[in-house]
């Protein structure tokens, strides 16, 4: 059975049992706790979290998730992979354990011949929480398995909770065995690797604390509602309904690791150092493919870093297979081959899926070659000391610079007559997870201070937003928070959060900043500083008290800043435009990738594999103020997902859109899937004019620019700055260009005239200098100071220019050139006095710290600076010193 059936006759399965079917989410969802969707559960936890009502009382998804903590370990064994489909059926609050034992026993065991998977019912095992009798009885009752293919575990194996205060329960899970060739009896408890896991069933009931009951601590409460998420392993069962060994053998990986043997023309099974080499790449290719997908750009940082180590993993696997040329868009292809009919979006953007993975190719060969140069010099620099170890720490710079796994490491220093102190590079590599791990930590928020705003929605329900087309509302006051926690009243110079029956006033999302305005009643008055959803569907204004006393109950006048918020819908539909325009000019591979909304200035952030040219943008500027002429009027209407994609709506990488969404058309220029608030037309833009641009990661362009009277103002300011530099220059401002450059141009020669008459300048004291030499010790030494103002390079030139006129004497030069509070040194050494062993870099300690300095370079010369000018006369001294002191 392939995978695509496997996951299909889950589906239906589930269907028929009422469940509401729910695409994936994407892997990059907006929560501070995940950098990858990594469980089936993650896109419904506002439903377990009592964040949002559920939609439905039943779900069941397919969801693509990617674990990434053990990166290194993957291809070492057949059991580590970043990523994995888990198929999942979830009861918020409708059916509970006896409902979740029964729906998957049936799926597992019925015959496939009736749409199920005909596992043997004598070849799975359940396992329950220790505490858990109640499960225990049901898998016996239920399923009819015997008590001794039930096994109670600890909560380290059977409890789960999110690692952080909130719900939790205990959990089964489905094991089949695959017979004694892959291991010894006992069942899960005794051997994982024949007794493989399929399906987890977690029976949300508690409430933890600060303390998980996975490590023996008890639950601090029971939910109001049971809950029911469970997740199947896709990739494991069709390990077992396609018989074969491992995931790497299944139909929707092998193909990879084929089009490597291709490449290669080594065969997988062969060798177990290729094969490690095999599934790196087969892996690694799925799961850097869904992510770029998924809007996920290589960068130095974050999701962008990981997919970078990943991709690039696969690049140095190929390379260790003996593939040297390109790889990257030939795995893609195959990815988006045999994955495309489960996830269609891979076959839609592969355009610009194939355009990433080409350019980090290109840059990452590129980076091969600046990091083998520096492997060199570390290897040289190893050998010419006699060692034959290097240093852990130039093992980890290159690992974590220039991305070089450091078994390549191993391989290039193996290939130098070298070894590496292994221990050093993963003792730096601990330090470096540690202190992630420390990042992820402390971006890592419970869900227990969220309770008061979760009992504001449960107890008076969503806010009701008016702000689309009213700008002031009366409303009523139903909650007020003083830091988190519930008050009854308000007075003035105090600050606070208040939540409205309704309002008019928009929370902050979606790249649009929040409204700002007033809110009035009797007696009382308060400034609206802020607002924000801390839960989903609840506006919470943050505001400070100016007149008065509020208090729950309280009536009051909304009104927003109209002023602001015109800017603020001027700039949001100015993104929307250049959004339009820019995909126009580089295709559906230019994605947005982030926005910012604020009064008359926007940020468009959008994802480009190449260069972006400042011609292009200047088109893109051209078109969007050519369509504002047009004055086409802004609607926006509430429609499915499905019918909005069917009209070309674009909808944006890591938003988790629900079924009714609501649609932005700007005509037939623009349609967007958007909540924010826009203009009623066009034309209240008036001007959008570009101010800025710049890269601000791999893959990642920004764009800035000024709408409306803030556009105007910029222009009559660039407009004043050109006849102000016309008047100057005494030119017609279309003239302004050339006689600028010419003027450049004019100054530049003049500035080369001066360096070469002050270089003569230099140079002309070279016989005088050299005229002052004195034997100190056999050597003819010339060490003194030169008047201010020499450069660098002057004194480097001059100091080669007396060392000339030294001829075939043992000789050195040490020259001192002071400049306000700083002082630079050269010296040089003639032939003759590096044959008697005198080396100019070796004499820069002796006199260096006169000056406050330091400095080096080669036997023949070396250079440096110092702070203290005044040293000078010192470190001549200490320099004929240690000249003298030569033995």
């Amino acid at each position: 059975m392939d995978t695509h059936e496997i996951t299909d006759r889950f589906l239906r399965h589930f269907e028929n049992k009422g469940h509401t079917r729910v695409p994936s989410a994407p892997l990059i969802l907006d929560d501070p706790n995940l950098l990858f969707v990594n469980a089936g559960m993650v896109q419904f936890k506002p439903y377990f979290l009592g964040e949002a009502p559920p939609p439905y009382p039943r779900a069941t998804s397919v969801q693509k998730c990617v674990r990434t903590p053990d990166i290194d370990e993957v291809g070492k064994t057949t059991r580590h992979n970043t990523f994995f489909q888990m198929a999942g059926n979830f009861s918020f609050g409708d059916y509970f354990k006896e409902g979740a034992i029964e729906n998957a026993w049936e799926l597992i065991t019925r015959p496939q011949s009736e749409g199920g998977y005909g596992l043997d019912p004598d070849r799975l095992w359940a396992t329950v929480y220790e505490d858990d009798a109640e499960a225990a009885g049901l898998w016996k009752k239920i399923t009819g398995l015997p008590g001794e293919r039930i096994q109670a575990r600890d909560g380290k194996d059977n409890y789960w909770d999110m690692g952080v205060p909130g719900p939790g329960g205990p959990c089964s899970e489905i094991y089949y065995d695959r017979g004694p060739d892959y291991g010894r009896e006992g069942g899960p408890v005794a051997d994982e690797d024949r007794y493989i896991e399929i399906w987890n069933l977690v029976f949300m009931q508690d409430v933890r604390g600060e303390k998980s009951p996975k490590h023996g601590h008890k639950p601090i409460g029971e939910l109001p509602k049971k809950n029911i998420d469970t997740g199947m392993g896709v990739e494991r069962v069709a390990t077992i309904l396609q018989g074969v060994e491992n995931v790497y053998e299944t139909d929707l990986v092998r193909p990879v690791i084929g089009r490597t043997e291709e490449f290669s023309g080594r065969r997988y099974g062969s060798d177990h150092t290729d094969d490690v080499r095999f599934r790196v790449i087969a892996d690694h290719a799925r799961t850097g493919v869904l992510l770029i997908g998924d809007g996920v750009t290589p960068g130095n940082d974050g999701r962008g870093y990981v997919l970078r180590r990943l991709l690039r993993r696969i690049i140095r696997s190929a390379r260790l297979l003996g593939v040297h040329e390109p790889v990257l868009p030939a795995f893609a292809a195959v990815v988006r081959d045999t994955m495309g009919p489960t996830y269609p979006e891979l076959v839609a953007d592969f355009g610009r899926i194939e355009e990433v993975v080409r350019v980090e190719e290109e840059a990452f060969l590129s980076t091969l070659t600046s990091g083998s140069r520096i492997f060199d010099l570390a290897a040289e620099e190893t050998k010419r000391s006699g060692g034959e170890i290097l240093a852990g720490d130039k093992a980890f710079q290159l690992h974590d610079t220039y991305g070089f796994p450091i078994d390549l490491t191993l391989e290039m220093a193996a290939e130098q007559g070298l070894s590496v102190d292994e221990e050093g590079f993963r003792t730096l590599m601990n330090e470096q997870r540690q202190r992630a791990k420390a990042d992820a930590a402390s971006r890592k928020s419970g869900h227990g201070d969220l309770s008061e705003y979760r009992k504001v929605l449960e107890q008076h329900g969503e806010t009701e937003f008016l702000g689309y087309t009213d700008l002031q509302a009366d409303a009523k006051v139903v909650a007020l928070l003083a830091d988190g926690q519930p008050v009854t009243s308000v007075g003035a110079g105090k600050k606070a959060e208040l939540v409205l029956d309704r309002t008019p006033f928009y929370a902050e999302s979606g790249g649009q900043v929040a409204d700002t305005g007033v809110l009035v009643g009797d007696g009382v008055e308060l400034k609206v500083l802020d607002v924000q959803k801390i839960v989903p569907g609840l506006f919470v204004h943050r505001v400070e008290v100016t007149e008065g006393e509020v208090g729950i109950g309280s009536g009051l006048t909304g009104s927003v800043d109209s002023h602001r918020r015109l800017s603020i819908e001027r700039s949001h539909s100015a993104t929307h435009l250049v959004h339009a325009a820019v995909r126009g000019a580089y295709g559906k591979r230019a994605a947005q990738a982030g926005s910012l909304n604020s009064p008359g200035r926007m940020r468009f952030d959008f994802t480009t594999p190449g260069s972006v040219s400042a011609d292009v943008l200047t088109e893109v500027e051209e078109e969007v103020n050519d369509y504002l002429q047009t004055d086409v009027e802004v609607q926006s209407y509430v429609t499915t997902k499905d019918k909005a994609l069917e009209l070309g709506a674009v909808a944006l990488f890591g938003e988790k859109y629900g079924n009714d969404v609501r649609v932005v058309d700007m005509g037939e220029y623009s349609r967007e899937l958007c909540g924010g608030t826009h203009v009623g037309r066009i034309g209240q833009l008036g001007l959008v004019k570009l101010v800025a641009d710049s890269s601000i990661g791999s893959g990642v362009h920004r764009v800035e620019a000024l709408v409306g009277a803030d556009a105007l103002r910029y222009v009559r300011k660039e407009q004043l700055l050109v006849s102000q530099l016309a008047n100057t220059f005494k030119v017609p401002s279309d003239q302004l260009p050339s006689r600028i450059e010419d003027v450049l141009s004019r100054l530049k020669n003049a500035e080369k005239e001066i360096e070469q008459l002050r270089t003569q300048q230099v140079l002309g004291s070279a016989g005088a200098l050299a005229d002052k030499a004195q034997d100190v010790n056999g050597f003819a030494v010339v060490a003194e100071t030169v008047p201010e103002g020499v450069d660098a390079n002057g004194l480097r030139a001059l100091a080669s220019e007396v060392r000339g006129r030294l001829g075939t004497r043992p000789g050195v030069v040490a020259l001192f050139a002071p400049s306000g509070e700083k002082i630079s040194f050269v010296v040089a050494t003639t032939s003759a006095a590096r044959d008697k062993g005198l080396a100019a870099g070796k004499l820069v300690p002796s006199f260096a710290p006169a000056i406050g300095g330091r400095g080096g370079g080669k036997p023949d010369m070396a250079q440096g600076g110092g702070t203290n000018p005044a040293g000078a006369g010192e470190a001549v001294t200490a320099l004929r010193a240690a000249i003298a002191a030569l033995g």
